[in-house]
């Protein structure tokens, strides 16, 4: 088990248990317990736990541990703004990434449904709804299934993922800091979404003002791979002037 998949391990630990012991952890990846304190610590300083004596105790961020459907409520009026927003980026015949999240759920259904368009996605609720339109062509990414978010991710995905070639891709991420640039909350969809970028002329961002400033679990790619981040229209001056300074076109 490499180290990043122990650390996925220690947090799965801890939403089932709220609490992790550092030498049950030692026993359990048969590694020592200086290791296990280095994950911890690494662990604690993204905000995803917070250590104790002997271990550490769950402080999952609330948004980590919402269903689809709570996520889907939450800035839900910030998301809506964002998603209209992007689909004016959108032209006839594009060809069109969108990772899972609910904000490229969002931006989907904003799409012109008269416009014809290839989508390719690894998000099952995304595939099923433009499914429903003839003028959508709809690639959903075969591979393992996350159930509870509703994306499929793993090598099977990369490896189709690899054979296309997109105008555009629309990127949800957990999280957008200076120094960790996008993040999110899980190590596979980070794989699945750097990909994506890879195969896309033009990569465009779509995350409300609440993932500024926040680093999440696993980091997708550095800021300047974005050519593009729509946001709400809550960011104060200077946050916009650094992104700008990395080739980043802000749109608020």
């Amino acid at each position: 088990m490499k180290t990043e998949e122990r650390k996925q391990k220690i947090l799965e630990l801890l939403k089932k248990n709220d609490s992790v012991r550092v030498s049950s952890l030692s026993r359990l990846f048969g590694v020592s317990e200086v290791t296990i304190r280095s994950y911890l610590e690494d662990l604690e300083k993204k905000g995803l736990l917070s250590r104790i004596h002997g271990g550490a105790v769950s402080s999952y961020k609330p948004y980590y541990s919402m269903n689809l459907n709570q996520r889907l409520e939450t800035n839900q009026q910030a998301k809506v703004a964002i998603a209209e927003h992007v689909s004016e980026l959108i032209q006839p015949n594009d060809t069109v990434m969108l990772n899972a999240g609910t904000t490229t759920l969002l931006v989907f259904r904003r799409f012109p449904a008269e416009y014809n368009l290839s989508i390719v996605t690894n998000s099952i609720s995304i595939a099923l709804e433009a499914s429903g339109n003839p003028n959508y062509n709809v690639i959903l990414l075969g591979g393992s299934v996350n159930t509870k978010y509703q994306f499929t991710y793993g090598s099977d995905v990369i490896e189709q993922l690899e054979k296309y070639k997109a105008d555009k891709l629309i990127l949800s991420v957990d999280g957008i800091d200076m120094q960790q640039g996008l993040t999110t909350y899980y190590n596979k969809e980070a794989a699945v979404a750097a990909t994506m970028i890879k195969q896309s002329d033009c990569c465009i961002v779509a995350a409300d003002h609440s993932k500024f400033g926040h680093s999440a679990f696993a980091k997708i790619s550095g800021l300047s791979v974005a050519d593009y981040i729509v946001t709400n229209g809550q960011l104060n001056q200077e946050l916009a002037e650094k992104l700008n300074s990395k080739g980043v076109t802000l749109l608020q």
